[in-house]
């Protein structure tokens, strides 16, 4: 008999540390989630991911999980697009959710034609307008994902039927060119107003940029690293190049902002691997 209520004590002495543990854990939850709703904007906006020249699903995966662990989102979907421009969801928005992530993956990582490129963005676009009725939308890209999406405003920014762009995160842009393809090192320099000394293909061309992100209260945030080894490049890009991104958009966005990493942390694909980048792209993004 005193085995039994000794057996039994401990049973309920047990069951009330668990209840406990289980208790402090959804009250720590809780009390997380409430601190992130007063960070970060609680907005339906979906933010999309391009990778660049090459780049897969792990491209822009830290940037992604950086985002999600601090509690900006927790809807992350990937968006497929196979070669003949067919767009499918792996993974569902929720109702109701805050700030989902969008990956956008390219099958064909490896195609060079921008206008192609920018048709596939717009057809992701249009099967998140279908399916979750999405207005707007941010957008993050890394090297040549940089001139796909530039290519996407200058064939379909006027386009009002469409969902409208609100923010913009460029990584390593490539809008002047790239190292050993069609600039050399310490080729081209920009002045203070970001205009180069001389103006690669398709650089002309984005020069509607300009008119096309006027009175639209757009924020550009540009993103370039220099490894300081005398180059001015991230090593595949150069300063030049990403910089130049400030004369195309002139005074048209709502506002533009430019951070220059350093170091070898601040190497071309280093770059969507970077803490730093990481929390500034959060910021910009997310922060209230």
């Amino acid at each position: 008999m005193k085995k039994r209520i000794i057996g039994l004590l401990i049973l309920i002495i047990t069951v009330l540390i668990i209840a406990f543990v289980v208790g402090s854990l959804f009250q720590k939850r809780a009390h997380w989630e409430e601190q992130n709703k007063k960070q970060y904007v609680q907005a339906p906006t979906p933010t999309l991911f391009l990778h660049g020249y090459g780049g897969t699903k792990n491209s822009m995966k830290y940037l992604i999980n950086q985002a999600e662990a601090r509690g900006v989102t927790k809807d992350i979907v990937v968006a497929h697009v196979s070669r003949d421009g067919d767009v499918t969801f792996d993974g569902k928005i929720s109702k109701g959710a805050t700030n989902p992530i969008v990956q956008i993956v390219l099958d064909d990582n490896t195609q060079g034609d921008l206008n192609e490129n920018a048709l596939w963005i717009r057809q992701v676009l249009e099967k998140l307008q279908h399916d979750y009725h999405v207005k707007q939308f941010n957008f993050v890209a890394h090297s040549m994902g940089n001139v796909s999406f530039a290519q996407y405003m200058v064939e379909y920014g006027r386009d009002t039927s469409l969902p409208q762009l609100k923010k913009e995160v460029n990584l390593a842009g490539t809008f002047n060119g790239v190292l050993g393809m069609n600039e050399e090192v310490n080729e081209i320099q920009v002045d203070r107003n970001g205009k180069p000394s001389d103006m690669n293909p398709p650089y002309q061309e984005f020069m509607q940029l300009k008119s096309i992100y006027k009175d639209k209260n757009i924020d550009v945030l540009n993103m370039y690293g220099d490894l300081l080894d005398g180059t001015h490049s991230d090593g595949r890009v150069s300063n030049s190049s990403s910089k130049s991104l400030k004369y195309l958009l002139g005074d048209s966005p709502k506002s533009y902002q430019e951070v220059k990493y350093e170091g070898k942390e601040a190497q071309h694909s280093a770059l969507h691997e970077n803490e730093e980048v990481a929390q500034q792209m959060i910021r910009f993004l997310w922060e209230k």
